[in-house]
């Protein structure tokens, strides 16, 4: 009896689980294997889905073009400073929020808008406020008695609109997370602080910091991946297609590039070479960062 029991609650959890393991399997782990399969053929068709020319060749052409070059240096950049300035903007944003000060309901809704609205349409607001001729920031520009930046048409602060963009764009999220976590220590632990005298700024660093030190190494986790992935706030912004990544391609990421090689050019053997390589970085990244935590956490 107490086997056919064990095997019936195995039979249930497998009928749970099969729906959601065939979904992955369907679109997440087959296309993956389907990339890294495609990926060693120098050509493919996409109706029989076989290749010829088996070898690493599409991955030494990838490696050695100029575009993807730029497009690996663009995407360390942008995660080199979103990742750190949107989680360090997010945390203080939290703890603001979440001592109620005066008029932060107004800064609430702005923080929050990114979450609930559409990615393309904030790009197109941010398209507007940074435009050379009548956008909002040159008109203050103006009043300051500056020279307007071309943000959207000069190829030298392309990647810096980007950047601003992302850094906005990925607040929401966070915010609510910080809120989440902070929400969860127990009050207690501020209360013993403010008995022993501590400030405001000591009791951020040795209380809440520390206690939230598994939310932070989530977020930095998957901040990182968003970043490395950055492409909806490239069309967002400079409009893709054939306007490209930005002015001259200037802000062109690896996602970016990606997407050129496959649709624009009809190269799908180079764009899932690039897109094994990206998965590739991820991998490495997320493996290093949940290992420092890990030693972090247990030291």
């Amino acid at each position: 009896m107490v086997g056919l029991s064990k095997r019936k609650q195995y039979t249930q959890a497998f009928l749970y689980l099969f729906p959601a393991v065939f979904l992955i399997g369907l679109w997440v782990i087959y296309p993956v294997y389907g990339s890294i399969r495609m990926s060693f053929f120098t050509e493919w068709n996409l109706f029989t889905q076989e290749g010829t020319g088996f070898g690493l060749d599409n991955y030494i052409k990838v490696w050695n073009d100029s575009q993807f070059q730029l497009a690996l240096s663009n995407t360390l950049v942008y995660t080199f400073w979103v990742v750190p300035v949107s989680i360090a903007a997010s945390l203080i944003i939290a703890v603001l929020l979440s001592n109620k000060m005066r008029g932060m309901k107004v800064f609430e809704s702005i923080f929050f808008l990114p979450y609930i609205t559409n990615i393309i349409a904030i790009g197109l607001a941010f398209r507007f406020i940074f435009h050379s001729r009548v956008g909002a920031i040159t008109g203050v520009f103006n009043l300051l008695g500056l020279e307007p930046i071309g943000w959207l048409n000069d190829p030298e602060w392309a990647l810096i609109t980007l950047i601003i963009f992302g850094v906005w764009g990925g607040l929401a999220f966070k915010i609510v997370i910080f809120m989440a976590g902070l929400q969860n220590i127990d009050p207690q632990y501020y209360q013993a602080a403010k008995i022993d005298g501590a400030g405001r700024m000591k009791t951020f660093f040795r209380i809440s910091l520390p206690l939230l030190a598994p939310i932070v190494a989530y977020i930095t986790v998957i901040s990182l991946i968003g970043s490395i992935k950055v492409y909806v706030e490239i069309i967002g912004i400079f409009g893709g297609g054939s306007s490209g990544a930005g002015p001259a391609n200037s802000a062109l990421s690896i996602v970016y590039y990606v997407y050129q090689k496959f649709y624009q050019e009809s190269l799908p053997t180079i764009a899932a070479a690039a897109s094994v390589m990206m998965f590739g970085f991820i991998l490495i990244i997320t493996i290093v960062q949940l290992w420092i935590n890990r030693r972090r956490l247990t030291v």
